[in-house]
């Protein structure tokens, strides 16, 4: 690991990159690079994932926000494509290790897609998915940890008497919330958000971020989205990346306000697409 952990794109300052201090990280991505066979996607990415906090990935369409988010999922495990270097680490812990079983990981690193993906089961059933797998629990308490990750993804009081109709004939903001209750029951330390909010309408959308800033307390929060205004209104930390490169990394108020880079202030004032 990099002293700093400070971004080591070719041309950019040290000072446009945060330094997160290393007791108050959860994830430490660490000269991270990827390509897909001789495609680079992600250009010696180095930065600090804070506890309890929400980070926001922005950039342009093909900068590798989603491809690094499906990198901290493990998700590329399977194609013969993509090799990477570079480290990730949860808690101290490379998740690419020999030791590290890819199941355990994901209970610990949970993610949601930008489409709802609900299963073909009840609503119930949808949320108990991922305790099924794990070690048996008593009906009761199966049922306090269904009802607690329903309530954290506020949709408790919507669907609390329909439990067993089925997660179809949810709306699409209801199902996205659906899926991230399913993800919060097995209790992840991260949860990665890629684009969640963008196939939905603005209430649903605007429910989503109110659901967002109340889980920081409960768990890391990292967002990929395409929508500034989602980012400057829900996150605490925003990187900006292009080109697979990481070009500043803030306070999500600094970046909005006082970005340290032209690439930056070019971004998010719209000259540059």
């Amino acid at each position: 690991m990099s002293e700093t952990l400070l971004s080591r794109a070719a041309g950019e300052t040290r000072s446009a990159i945060i330094e997160i201090p290393a007791a108050q990280g959860c994830l430490e991505i660490d000269d991270l690079s990827l390509r897909y066979g001789e495609q680079p996607a992600l250009r010696g990415l180095s930065l600090r994932v804070p506890r309890h906090s929400v980070t926001a990935f922005i950039g342009p369409s093909g900068c590798g926000k989603s491809t690094l988010l499906r990198v901290l999922n493990r998700l590329h495990d399977l194609n013969d494509e993509v090799t990477q270097s570079g480290r990730v680490l949860l808690e101290g812990e490379d998740i690419h290790g020999p030791g590290v079983a890819v199941a355990q990981l994901r209970r610990r690193v949970g993610m949601v897609f930008q489409t709802p993906n609900p299963f073909p089961m009840s609503i119930y059933e949808n949320v108990a998915f991922g305790l099924r797998l794990q070690a048996p629990l008593k009906k009761r308490r199966r049922d306090e940890i269904i009802e607690w990750a329903l309530v954290s993804a506020a949709l408790w009081d919507e669907v609390k008497d329909r439990l067993h109709d089925s997660a179809w004939t949810l709306s699409g903001g209801q199902q996205q919330r659906l899926v991230i209750a399913r993800t919060l029951a097995v209790q992840p330390e991260v949860l990665l958000l890629d684009e969640p909010a963008s196939a939905l309408d603005p209430i649903s959308s605007l429910k989503i971020e109110e659901l967002i800033r109340n889980l920081k307390s409960r768990l890391s929060v990292i967002l990929v989205t395409h929508n500034m205004q989602q980012a400057a209104r829900v996150s605490d930390y925003t990187a900006f990346l292009e080109g697979g490169e990481l070009v500043e990394y803030a306070a999500t108020d600094d970046l909005f306000t006082n970005p340290r880079l032209t690439r930056t202030e070019d971004y998010i004032t719209g000259r540059m697409s």
